[in-house]
């Protein structure tokens, strides 16, 4: 390279996540639309937002591995995340494909134990974090605002309960019929 030249380097570190307002407002759209945070008004999640951190990732990094602490939960703004779990024999099982809007890691906002399942970004992948000693600083300083959100952590564990009671209703019946 000459000497008169200048390197562009890109670097994550320094990038603008917020190009514009509009996606400052589709961010805080999407807030809205997690069972989470749904019960929040418009300027209630506006606060919600100062909670939030931003991170990049590259296709096949992983964001968390199973057993690793649980420190809060993930929103997608952009890419592709694998969730997968490794059984006892090591073998390697895909539990979901996320994509933009979804969310995942709220069971961590509950009881901070370790986490179930791997995450990995299956393409370059823009997500919004908020971790759980933000959530519960936020939760002590507007109690109202929190019990909204911990109703709707309930209503998001409950639901998949009901749907794993389901699943596991349907097993039951199918191995009986086969025996």
């Amino acid at each position: 390279m000459e000497n008169n030249q200048t390197e562009i380097v890109h670097s994550s570190f320094w990038a603008n996540f917020f190009n514009s307002s509009t996606e400052k407002m589709d961010l805080q759209k999407t807030i809205l639309s997690i069972p989470l945070f749904e019960s929040l008004g418009k300027r209630e999640s506006s606060s919600l937002m100062g909670l939030l951190h931003h991170r990049v990732y590259i296709t096949d990094e992983y964001i968390f591995y199973q057993g690793d602490p649980g420190l809060g939960i993930y929103i997608i703004r952009e890419g592709e995340v694998e969730i997968q779990r490794k059984d006892k024999n090591g073998n390697i099982n895909t539990l979901a494909i996320l994509k933009k809007g979804d969310f995942f890691g709220e069971l961590a906002l509950v009881d901070g134990e370790e986490r179930s399942a791997s995450a990995i970004a299956r393409a370059d992948t823009k997500l919004a974090v908020i971790f759980k000693p933000d959530l519960d600083e936020y939760i002590n300083k507007f109690p109202k605002k929190g019990i909204k959100i911990l109703e709707g952590i309930t209503r998001v564990v409950t639901t998949r309960l009901r749907k794993l009671n389901n699943e596991l209703y349907e097993i039951q019946t199918k191995l009986k019929k086969g025996s």
